[in-house]
């Protein structure tokens, strides 16, 4: 699974409006329903807060990655957001995230969206790479570093 398979560069936002979770969720899903990726963003909206809900997706190091299942999405695809600061995400290291990363999928795209958080996982564990996102200063600038990360390997 290659990141730029499910990300559209209008699905990347820098900087993020919104500044709490319900929020900035929100905006991501927006953008996923502008990009024509989902038919009905507040079903979405939904999901992804349920998920969210039962266990924060805030994995720590500054990520978070908020993700859903839903019959109103039309393929695997993924919305990144960075806050214009660090914010609060009930992270489970208890430090406020800097980059959201949202992932939604049809029910039946199971494998694809395991492959997809993992792949994004991956990524993110390298410390180098990971703070070049955190530094990014627009949504082209940050496309650019998955796009060189995905042809890099």
């Amino acid at each position: 699974m290659n990141v730029l398979e499910v990300l559209n560069i209008d699905c990347v936002k820098v900087p993020l409006l919104a500044h709490d979770k319900r929020g900035v969720i929100g905006e991501l899903v927006d953008a996923l329903a502008v990009s024509g990726a989902i038919c009905d963003a507040d079903v979405v909206k939904q999901i992804v807060w349920q998920r969210e809900a039962q266990r924060s997706t805030g994995i720590g190091e500054g990520l978070a990655l908020p993700h859903g299942k839903s019959s109103s999405v039309k393929r695997v695809a993924m919305a990144i957001g960075k806050p214009a600061h660090p914010m609060e995400y009930d992270s489970i290291d208890k430090k406020p995230v800097r980059l959201i990363v949202l992932l939604t999928s049809p029910p039946e795209a199971v494998s694809e969206h395991i492959q997809a958080l993992g792949r994004v996982s991956r990524l993110m564990t390298n410390p180098e790479f990971r703070e070049s996102l955190y530094a990014s200063k627009s949504s082209q600038e940050l496309y650019t570093l998955f796009r060189k990360a995905e042809t890099a390997e």
